[in-house]
């Protein structure tokens, strides 16, 4: 019995593979059949990468970033019964305001998904004179209602955890620039009414080691666990070939999620398979969901893969809360309150 307990619901039928027995380093392993999505997965979409996913029903929906053959990313809908082979619909999700009136960014990406008292909440980077947050809500995956959106530019990598702490809705976001950022922290910012956003604070910055040493951004939702809040997030090096996209592990404070507990000095993945070193954008592995199962402790991560695929990757609660503690490395700025 772990004495490590993930504190979300059971997710019985979600994807699985056993760790293998030559493993070494961090406890998070490779789908053997990765990528989970290849190029031109649906017609008008040359690639699908960056996305998100999350039990519904009987089954799992995703909101993907697909790249049309116009070069425009465009945020669509998928669906499956086992989280692995995807069905997509051939447009890009149609979102309304809350009038009901058509309402479609000029562009979307990098999508998140959580769900809080019954509501799904998604999450991208878009076109807000200049790149910030967009925002949207459903509750059937059919109607999608875009709500204001939370911050002027620039902004991208946005998540909301998966429940209101202290009543507020609280969101991790990494402010950015119009470009290729060159540097990037971590900040949260919490809100009453998902309208109204403020209280911002740090999380944390870049740090000495060199995996993460350029940016970081957050990733996949944070997954509530009785040592705290678990963050998968991405950390950027500049390397003489350009940037290099590896995944990190942190676990935030329950109730103060500004103050950063633990933070593991090493990359839990970082490129080393193919579709990882080769593709669109090379050597990137960008987290930006879990499916989590509380019963048994697994957890699927799913990641980018060099800006063309999705692929799939493992770890088991225990293991990794315990190798994120026995490999921190925190700073003050990690763990001060996070206000100036």
């Amino acid at each position: 019995m772990s004495r490590i307990k993930m504190v979300s619901p059971v997710v019985k039928n979600m994807p699985w593979q056993e760790k293998p027995k030559n493993l070494v380093g961090a406890p998070v392993w490779r789908y053997s059949d990765n990528p989970v999505i290849k190029r031109n997965p649906v017609e008008g979409v040359s690639r699908i990468f960056n996305s998100a996913v999350i039990p519904y029903k009987d089954g799992f929906v995703g909101v993907f970033r697909g790249e049309q053959t116009n070069g425009i990313p465009q945020i669509y809908l998928g669906k499956s019964r086992d989280a692995i082979n995807w069905e997509f619909q051939k447009e890009p999700i149609r979102f309304v305001n809350e009038k009901g009136e058509l309402f479609m960014p000029p562009y979307a990406y990098d999508p998140r998904v959580v769900e809080i008292e019954g509501i799904y909440y998604i999450m991208w980077c878009q076109d807000f004179y200049g790149p910030s947050i967009g925002l949207a809500k459903t509750t059937d995956f059919e109607n999608f209602v875009r709500l204001e959106n939370p911050f002027i530019p620039y902004n991208r990598n946005a998540v909301l955890f998966p429940r209101k702490i202290n009543q507020k809705y609280k969101m991790l976001s990494r402010p950015s620039d119009t470009g290729h950022t060159p540097f990037g922290d971590i900040f949260i910012s919490e809100s009453p009414d998902l309208v109204h956003w403020g209280r911002h604070r740090h999380v944390m910055g870049t740090s000495k080691y060199w995996w993460e040493q350029l940016k970081i951004g957050s990733g996949a939702a944070p997954i509530e666990t009785s040592e705290g809040w678990l963050l998968f997030y991405h950390g950027v090096c500049l390397t003489c070939s350009g940037y290099v996209y590896s995944m990190g592990g942190a676990i935030l404070d329950l109730e103060n999620p500004s103050i950063v507990k633990y933070r593991c000095r090493n990359f839990l993945l970082t490129p080393e398979e193919w579709y990882e070193e080769r593709g669109f954008v090379p050597n990137v592995c960008f987290p930006c969901a879990t499916i989590h199962d509380s019963e048994t402790g697994r957890i699927a991560i799913y990641y980018g893969a060099a800006d063309t695929y999705v692929a799939l990757a493992f770890t088991q609660l225990e293991d990794i809360v315990e190798y994120i503690k026995e490999h921190s490395s925190v700073t003050e700025s990690d763990t001060e309150i996070g206000i100036r």
